[in-house]
């Protein structure tokens, strides 16, 4: 477990260094009707990390012993395919900083840590929660899908800025 949340603080260093030399304006700036600002971008992958912190906390308490098989979470960062983010996950329209994000990102990835450390190991893979496109997926994969899944937003981020 710890390699990945290895994994993924190395793709969260890659996110905030893709956003670094932002302005709070570029971040939530609209450059395209209908698609997310940069900083929407961010608030999403923080709406996840929170929602999967919950899923897997709720999941090892209430949830049941299930053998389920291993998906490839790793297509994830695939964007050939569009993915419509369930509606819980849509991110506020309204202007927030970098500052703002990052402190949200970290208390996120804290509680996800947390959650993660104070686990049983065994739970994690015994038991399971669905995931929208790879169904259900047992709890160990999903802190992979993590970074998987911020990194496939990384690739969103570098198109928007160029139409900065």
């Amino acid at each position: 477990m710890e390699q990945y949340l290895e994994f993924n603080k190395s793709i969260r260093d890659d996110l905030l260094n893709s956003v670094r030399n932002l302005s709070d304006e570029q971040l939530n700036k609209e450059v395209e009707e209908g698609r997310w600002t940069i900083m929407q971008v961010l608030h999403h992958l923080h709406i996840i990390e929170s929602g999967v912190a919950k899923a897997i906390q709720y999941t090892l308490k209430k949830g049941e012993k299930q053998t389920v098989n291993t998906k490839p979470i790793e297509l994830t960062v695939n964007r050939s395919t569009k993915i419509k983010a369930p509606s819980f996950a849509n991110p506020d329209a309204r202007f927030i900083t970098l500052e703002e994000m990052k402190e949200k990102l970290k208390e996120s990835r804290h509680v996800l840590i947390q959650v993660v450390s104070n686990s049983n190991k065994h739970q994690l893979k015994e038991k399971a929660y669905p995931q929208p496109i790879f169904g259900l997926m047992s709890l160990d994969q999903w802190v992979p899908f993590i970074g998987y899944h911020e990194k496939r937003h990384i690739e969103q981020i570098e198109e928007l800025k160029e139409k900065l």
